[in-house]
């Protein structure tokens, strides 16, 4: 997500300008990996309780996680990826952040 900071910017004279510098952190993915364990019907269930999602988001995410062995189900911050890795990990899935490319 990016954060503004005004830039500051001395002058030969002594004058300060100022302007905006837009600063970039690239965001942390939530990834969801499959399990041969945890039933789709369950799956569906934690990431509503969790993300608060819509059924079909959620079952679009279960789906991507069966077929393609992993999917992403958040990115932001690192602070609320880690909480949402931890609750889906309580919840008896396996999930791991990383760092957007």
């Amino acid at each position: 997500m990016p954060s503004t900071q005004p830039l500051r910017r001395t002058t030969t004279e002594g004058e300060t300008q100022t302007g905006d510098a837009v600063q970039t952190q690239k965001p942390w993915n939530v990834i969801v990996w499959n399990d041969p364990v945890t039933p789709m019907t369950v799956v569906v269930v934690i990431f509503r309780k969790i993300f608060g999602y819509s059924n079909n988001k959620c079952t679009q995410l279960m789906l991507a996680v069966h077929n393609e062995g992993r999917a992403l189900v958040w990115s932001g911050n690192r602070e609320r990826a880690e909480s949402y890795c931890v609750k889906l990990q309580v919840a008896g899935l396996q999930c791991t952040i990383e760092q957007d490319n």
